[in-house]
């Protein structure tokens, strides 16, 4: 079906330089024209409604990851019926455009959008606006160094190109086929990801616990979730072993790095704008995801740079060997421990967890001596090479499957590649009608005969 998708026969200038050529019955519209936006501030949610931060909302898919029927807020939002289109005006080049079945209320944060009735369908709205060059041009017209937003005199404004009601039925239906197809795939990909993680973390927790060697004499820990241990090894609190330190970019000019599963700390390339308070780091720190320590976000440096001010940069004290530690806090034993020294935020926040410092410092950990944990460095690095370059390889694949994706979309919503369904002529002689026999039953005959 999509691989079958061909040119437009006939197109024109749309006289949007960025847009270039649409198809000739398309029609050039601004999107004011299309739809309302609309500001009905309130205080109160009701009992019924969902609520939808920026954070609920996924990149590029307008998937709603999760949304809070309990939040309670001090602050006005606004209301969004039905169908729909939010788009998230902060910080745009994320694209974060979601449309709901439902009715409920979101942070200021997003345009709410309502299609006026027969101007557009709302689905072909939410994809056009959800088009890569339709977020670049208007991410060119964002204001703010810390926080770039967008206006709606600058989005409203947008010169857009629109096909017939039905076409865009048709442009909306093969999208989401094609979203539910890219979606299996995703699925199947990151199961195969969890076996190959539960492989390593089975290597990692054996090694990092009881060593390397399989006849060493043990000792109990006096820790729960570490039990236990070689007789040579200690035990002592994380605030014995780090301190954590915050060097502010002064210029912010460094590479902004990010952490991400499997991949540790790489340059954040969704941020276009460095803020001022990132944190600096240097070579040989470890770097933890406040939020998200329970699920292992930790990395290592190996390079200066800044991160965001919402991660804790630990520098080591004495001789410890940073990565020994890194696959410590990356075990499930570890993550389950971080869980629980987590604490919420506090009203409306509930769902985020933040492990604090001081709670991360009195954690129990165990400590080889210093050869012993660059040896289980090396063998861990051995052993699980092959699932590390199967995790890297899948993780490509995914990555390829989603710039499929969002080159997809851009290509249909902006005209250059017809849905149309492709109609063969028939030869009449070969057309057969119903009829039906002398015992009443159904049959067909050639009228040529």
């Amino acid at each position: 079906m999509i691989q079958q998708l061909k040119p437009y026969p006939a197109c024109k200038d749309s006289g949007v330089p960025w847009l270039g050529k649409v198809p000739e019955h398309w029609k050039i519209d601004r999107l004011k024209s299309v739809v309302d936006q609309i500001n009905e501030q309130t205080p109160i949610k009701d009992v019924d409604d969902v609520y939808v931060a920026l954070e609920h909302v996924e990149s590029w898919t307008g998937r709603v990851l999760s949304t809070d029927n309990h939040t309670t807020f001090d602050s006005q939002v606004k209301r969004f019926r039905r169908d729909d289109v939010l788009f998230g005006k902060l910080r745009p080049y994320l694209a974060k455009v979601a449309r709901l079945p439902r009715a409920g209320v979101c942070v200021g944060e997003f345009l709410v959008l309502r299609t006026r009735v027969g101007a557009s369908e709302p689905a072909f709205v939410e994809n056009i606006l959800r088009s890569k060059p339709v977020v670049d041009v208007i991410n060119s017209s964002t204001f703010g160094a810390k926080m770039p937003r967008a206006d709606w005199s600058f989005i409203g404004n947008l010169a857009l190109a629109f096909p017939s009601l039905p076409e865009q039925s048709a442009i909306v239906r093969l999208l989401d086929h094609a979203d539910r197809r890219i979606q299996r795939y995703i699925r199947a990909k990151k199961n195969l990801i969890a076996l190959l993680n539960e492989q390593k973390q089975a290597i990692i927790h054996r090694a990092v616990t009881h060593g390397l060697d399989p006849d060493v004499r043990l000792k109990p820990s006096g820790v729960e979730w570490l039990g236990d241990l070689p007789e040579h090894w200690e035990v002592r609190r994380l605030k014995h072993l780090f301190g954590e330190v915050d060097t502010r970019s002064v210029t912010g000019s460094e590479t902004l790095l990010s952490l991400r599963m499997n991949r540790g700390l790489v340059p954040h390339r969704e941020v276009s704008m460095i803020p001022i308070s990132s944190s600096a780091l240097k070579p040989g720190q470890i770097v933890m995801n406040r939020m998200r320590a329970a699920i292992g976000m930790f990395g290592v440096a190996t390079r200066p740079g800044l991160v965001s001010p919402d991660y804790a940069v630990l520098e080591p004290r004495g001789d410890m060997v940073a990565a020994y530690f890194l696959n410590l806090f990356r075990t499930r034993a570890a993550a389950t421990v971080f869980r629980l020294e987590s604490k919420g935020l506090g009203t409306g926040s509930s769902g985020f967890m933040r492990l604090y410092t001081d709670r991360f410092g009195a954690i129990k950990v165990s400590v080889p001596p210093v050869e012993e944990q660059l040896a289980l460095v090396a063998a861990l690095e051995s052993e699980t090479e092959e699932a590390n370059r199967a995790i890297a390889r899948i993780e490509r694949e995914i990555d390829l499957i989603r710039e499929y994706r969002t080159r997809l979309v851009s290509d249909v919503v902006t005209g250059k590649l017809d849905v149309r369904p492709r109609t063969s002529p028939r030869n009449p002689r070969n057309r057969r009608h119903p009829t039906t026999n002398k015992h009443g039953r159904r049959v067909m005959r050639n009228p040529a005969r």
